[in-house]
């Protein structure tokens, strides 16, 4: 008999997991506590923007014409209980308010509201991105109150998505990992991720707490090697150098790579800032925060380069103040591909300069929405073009294709200033000059 497979929190990671495993044979209900949420979703319809999440997701809707009808949604936690033999748990764990740890008390209610329910063997997955330790505490909650006993077990397989590629990453993995206690966990997660290890995904068999490290670390190393780079941007704006050279040659070198080498105003979203953040306040709980005290660091060197950002504008327009000054910003969304204005650089600069008295109108292909509803006192515009029309300065914020591809003669024509600070250095200088723009990157005071 194939495996039934529950996903319980339906947002980004939930719903392109839950979709996925529809796309790999398995008979899947999603749950959420939030009805308009469901509702959407059994409706085939996302609340985030994904490349293919949407469209895969039709693909397998139980109710929507021409789908599988693999896949189901409910608000009922005794449903789920009594559908699933593997239960997914993919709820969010944002910051804590006013501190740097993670908020678990949604993945706590999750898992507190399912097991009371769970009165035959089973095994519950977490997904979410924890503080290590927390899932030898779960499984011991599970175990005492789940009326199945020791027969509800419990593992750890972190998720590694790329907002983006969520849908292939979750089709494609690079790797899975999972913490387990027994074979027979074991055993059921490698029923449920035959198709891709057959395609040749290492499988990786860990405990809880290597497990729920592997996320963080990953993040965390991510994260050191973007803050390097604008480090090193940093420099090269004292000494005259071009950081998008250096990025070049050093990552020619096989050890070091050019991933993740591209200077600019620096990371945000939903993970990175959070997960390092998290990852500290545990080490220092656990004694151990000498070890991560360079995070810190990797953390003042992110932010800094929003404020740096703020400066260039600044001086672009003269050196003096904002009040009275139009400013473009091209970008909304934290990363391009994604609607996901959480912790966004982009956003954070364009509020600065608002609060500073600069007219500011931004425009985002997917994330204008979101963008609205975080900052309601910005200006907006439909279009590159409409953001630009009036401005005597235009900052490129998020590397979206539609940026790159954009006519800098055409903007010219409706700029008061062209003048084009590059916030992501993805930009072509050459093209921008001979359509003459000023063009300015970060990290490259003479390129």
């Amino acid at each position: 008999m194939s495996l039934k497979i529950t996903v319980i929190g339906t947002g980004y990671l939930g719903a392109t997991h839950a979709a996925a495993m529809a796309e790999l044979g398995f008979e899947v209900l999603g749950l959420d506590v939030v009805p308009e949420k469901v509702e959407m979703l059994q409706r085939g319809e996302v609340p985030m923007y994904e490349p293919g999440l949407e469209e895969l997701l039709r693909q397998h809707v139980a109710g929507i014409e021409g789908s599988s009808g693999r896949l189901r949604f409910t608000l009922d936690f005794a449903e789920a209980a009594a559908f699933g033999d593997v239960h997914f748990v993919c709820v969010n764990t944002p910051q804590r308010h006013g501190e740097y740890a993670a908020d678990m008390s949604y993945v706590d209610a999750a898992i507190a509201s399912l097991a009371p329910h769970l009165d035959r063997p089973t095994l519950v997955v977490g997904k979410s991105t924890v503080p290590v330790g927390s899932a030898a505490r779960l499984a011991a909650y599970l175990a005492e109150h789940a009326p199945a006993g020791a027969g509800a077990e419990l593992a750890w397989n972190p998720e590694f998505l790329r907002e983006g590629f969520a849908v292939q990453d979750t089709l494609r993995p690079d790797r899975v990992v999972v913490g387990v206690r027994s074979e027979r966990a074991e055993g059921l997660l490698r029923e449920v991720y035959a198709m891709p290890i057959a395609a040749g995904t290492p499988f990786v068999v860990t405990d809880f707490p290597t497990a729920e490290l592997v996320k963080t670390s990953a993040n965390s190393f991510l994260a050191t090697k973007i803050s390097f780079i604008n480090a090193m941007a940093e420099v090269c704006e004292a000494a005259g150098g071009d950081v998008a050279k250096l990025a070049e040659a050093i990552g020619y070198d096989d050890r070091i790579g050019h991933k993740f080498l591209r200077a600019g105003i620096g990371f945000g979203g939903g993970c990175l800032p959070k997960d390092i953040r998290a990852f500290m306040a545990r080490a220092g709980e656990l004694g151990a925060d000498q070890a991560l005290t360079f995070l810190r660091e990797i953390d003042s060197i992110n932010m800094r380069r929003r404020g740096q950002m703020v400066e260039m504008a600044r001086e672009a327009l003269g050196g003096g103040a904002f009040l009275g000054k139009r400013v473009a910003v091209l970008g909304a969304a934290f990363k391009p591909d994604s609607d996901d204005v959480r912790d966004s650089p982009a956003l954070n600069v364009a509020g600065q300069i608002h609060l500073q008295g600069g007219q500011v109108t931004v425009y985002d292909p997917k994330g204008m929405d979101n963008a609205r509803r975080l900052f309601p006192t910005l200006g907006y515009a439909d279009s590159a073009l409409d953001a630009v029309r009036g401005a005597d300065v235009v900052l490129h914020l998020t590397e979206w294709r539609e940026f790159r591809e954009l006519d800098p003669a055409a903007l010219g024509e409706v700029a008061r200033g062209r003048v084009i600070l590059d916030g992501r250095n993805a930009l072509d200088p050459a093209v921008w000059r001979k359509a003459g723009w000023v063009y300015r990157g970060m990290g490259r005071p003479t390129a």
